[in-house]
């Protein structure tokens, strides 16, 4: 039997990457994993360690690493998720004993979590948003911007979308499964139809065949990619004065999770319940009392409908 503990790291992160394959873990998930867990390589070898013998002193001083560097919570988590992953593979391998990135993760990143929550991401006025959609020349990159501002659904989730998933009658989506959703349908208004319709027409000329997805890639007529919609955002964000790429401050960045903050901030402020916010949301209800309180579908869609910003976008 081959010993694993001589591996290299760069050897044991391609094994991994086959490991993840097999499970069937997603082309962006693994090319995350690589991305992190690549810098987590480089930053041990200058302190001389392989990854076999990390430890919790060892995790300690990258997350003070990765803080000097002044990232914010979303994306030190995603290198911690990575670690997380390798070490469970390791675990599994027998390589290591166990996964001592859990409880560093536990340790300190969630309470690094409440003070870099959505309170402190960038909130922009409805007037603002209107300025911001009315901008985008390209019908796509303005049908995906309404529907994230007037959904609050999470870039995952958009890419995810297919045709066949939208209810035109109701003005309904249903969201694909997810581990961080309960609820999974999503409404949206006449203004955000309207611009979907303009996009669909012009999605089939460039639609490769048997494609599902509501939106697609220019270059290739398959499906839109997470990265492929962050780099469009982030595009017409710059264009717009609304984002700054330089500024190591959340509060200048304007991401596509800036518009699930300004969704439920301005749903907040017009006066919608605070249980149908979280049913939009998908949020898990966390007090015992609600999770027998249930939500009358049309209720919701008729609370929604009032209380979403309209921006004259259509």
């Amino acid at each position: 039997m081959e010993v694993l503990t001589n591996l290299k790291n760069e050897e044991l992160i391609r094994r991994f990457e086959e490991d993840c394959k097999i499970r069937g873990l997603t082309e962006g998930s693994i090319k995350s994993y690589k991305s992190c867990l690549r810098i987590f390589s480089s930053f041990l070898k200058i302190n001389g360690i392989d990854l076999i013998s990390i430890n919790r002193d060892i995790l300690r001083s990258y997350v003070g690493f990765l803080r000097e560097k002044r990232l914010n919570y979303k994306t030190i988590e995603n290198h911690f998720s990575a670690i997380s992953a390798l070490c469970e593979y390791m675990v599994y391998e027998g390589i290591i004993a166990k996964n001592v990135a859990l409880e560093v993760r536990k340790r300190y990143l969630h309470t690094y979590k409440s003070d870099n929550n959505d309170a402190h991401r960038k909130l922009i006025s409805v007037e603002e948003m209107v300025k911001f959609i009315n901008s985008i020349a390209d019908i796509r990159d303005k049908a995906m911007v309404a529907l994230l501002a007037k959904t609050g659904i999470r870039r995952k989730e958009l890419v995810a979308i297919d045709l066949d998933d939208i209810n035109w009658q109701e003005m309904s989506i249903i969201l694909k499964p997810t581990a961080k959703r309960s609820n999974r349908i999503v409404f949206f208004d006449d203004e955000t139809a309207v611009l979907l319709k303009k996009w669909i027409s012009k999605r089939e000329a460039i639609a490769k065949q048997n494609c599902k997805a509501l939106f697609i890639s220019y270059q290739t007529g398959e499906r839109l990619d997470r990265s492929g919609l962050y780099n469009s955002f982030i595009y017409w964000a710059e264009r717009a004065c609304l984002h700054n790429p330089n500024s190591d401050r959340i509060e200048d960045h304007f991401t596509p999770h800036c518009c699930r903050h300004w969704f439920t901030t301005w749903l907040r402020r017009n006066g919608m319940p605070r249980e149908y916010i979280q049913e939009l949301r998908g949020d898990a209800r966390s007090d015992a009392i609600d999770i027998y309180y249930h939500i009358d579908r049309e209720e919701l869609r008729k609370s929604y409908l009032a209380c979403i910003p309209k921006l004259g976008i259509a």
